[in-house]
């Protein structure tokens, strides 16, 4: 049975040598793609993941205090495995924030250079930044700046006044960050008030001349600034000369040696004149001064010398009856009013009578010296009677 067995089933030394040599170059090829696969795997296997990195900005570089500013934090090389967890941190003066960006509370901070750091770390959640290359720092610099001060231009309009007037003061100011602004005023001389934009200057009880006017201006911050202008305050004009005594037209009483103090019409026409200048000048008055000769105030002397002695003797007084002729003929021919007429007697030599116009402001006993009021009450005028034409009879024919 077994040779049987054998004959059928054993093989051949020739076919185990067969067998044994295709065993052979299939283990060997076998062999040699695993060679070659694991000589392609190695190198990747060995490749170390790149550790995670992180990168920071400022959203400005500099900032004034209260300006708004964001920090933000840019991770890299972050892992993708879904179990893969990333969290952030963020310190420094007045900033907030725990993700990939953070604020910065500038009102807070004093002008200056400040840092802010941030942190990032991954891995499984509760285990991150426990491997190396799983966490990453940056930083981000800004300044805060200080407030610029604000500027200021001061005017006053009109420049040149008068003494006493006033004059508007005008103020421009500028914050350059609009801080809120105040304004004042100063004034070297007078009197400046307000305290916005504009304000009232009086130059009352300020010497002539120009006066310094300094504008103000400060903010929130208490920054100062100030600007002048000047204000020029006119000496008054020297006042009007005084109004002075005129000479008006003047009178001769020679033509009557009979009446030698009687206004004839030649001397009424120069009286209609010193009339007219008194209805022109409504507030100006007239000074009638009578004059008389040498033998004329003997005539007077003697006349007083006598009727010292007789009680009902007359005394001619020629100087000042022609001066009341002549006032008594500007009231009741002319109708002046007689308080606007003076009369007195002068000490010229003749037989005349000057009218002098005293205007408002003048007066006569500065202007005309030598005169003396006459006694009014004691010389009265003389009435204008034509003189009586004596009958002369005619002659015979011869």
């Amino acid at each position: 049975m077994s040779s049987f067995f054998n004959l059928f089933f054993e093989p051949s030394i020739n076919e185990n040598v067969e067998r044994k040599s295709m065993y052979s170059r299939t283990l060997k090829s076998v062999l040699s793609v695993l060679a070659l696969a694991c000589f392609a795997l190695v190198p990747m296997g060995c490749k170390k993941a790149p550790p995670i990195t992180l990168a920071c900005n400022a959203s400005a570089p500099t900032v004034y205090p209260g300006d708004p500013l964001t920090l933000t934090a840019t991770a890299a090389s972050v892992d993708t495995n879904k179990k893969n967890n990333v969290i952030y941190s963020w310190s420094g003066d007045g900033v907030t924030g725990n993700g990939t960006s953070a604020t910065v509370n500038t009102a807070s901070l004093a002008p200056g250079s400040y840092t802010a750091k941030a942190d990032v770390k991954e891995g499984k959640k509760g285990k991150e930044g426990l491997k190396p290359g799983q966490s990453a720092e940056c930083s981000a610099a800004y300044a805060v700046k200080q407030f610029e001060p604000p500027t200021i231009s001061c005017s006053a309009s009109p420049s040149t006044i008068k003494p006493g007037d006033s004059a508007t003061v005008t103020a421009v100011g500028m914050s350059p960050q609009n801080r809120p602004l105040t304004y004042n005023y100063t004034a070297t001389a007078g009197t400046v008030t307000g305290t916005g934009t504009t304000a009232a200057y009086s130059s009352a009880g300020a010497p002539t001349g120009a006066v310094g006017i300094t504008c103000g201006v400060s903010d929130d911050k208490n920054q100062m600034a100030s600007a002048s202008t000047t204000v020029t305050i006119l000496a008054p004009p020297p006042p009007p000369p005084a109004p002075k005594t005129q000479a008006l037209c003047s009178i001769s009483f020679t033509n009557d040696p009979k009446r030698p103090t009687r206004v004839d019409n030649e001397a009424k026409a120069c009286l209609d004149q010193v009339a007219l200048d008194l209805k022109q000048q409504v507030d100006a008055k007239v000074v009638v001064v009578g004059e008389s000769t040498a033998d004329e105030n003997a005539k007077t002397a003697k006349e007083q010398k006598y009727a010292a002695h007789h009680k009902h003797a007359t005394v001619d007084q020629f100087a000042a009856e022609r001066a009341v002729n002549a006032k008594d003929y500007l009231v009741t021919e002319q109708g002046i009013d007689a308080s606007r007429i003076s009369v007195a007697t002068g000490t010229t030599d003749g037989q005349t009578e000057e009218n002098y116009l005293v205007p408002s402001g003048a007066t006569f006993s500065s202007d005309v010296t030598g005169t003396t009021p006459v006694d009014e009450t004691a010389v009265k005028p003389q009435l204008r009677k034509p003189l009586v034409q004596r009958y002369q009879p005619r002659k015979a024919a011869q």
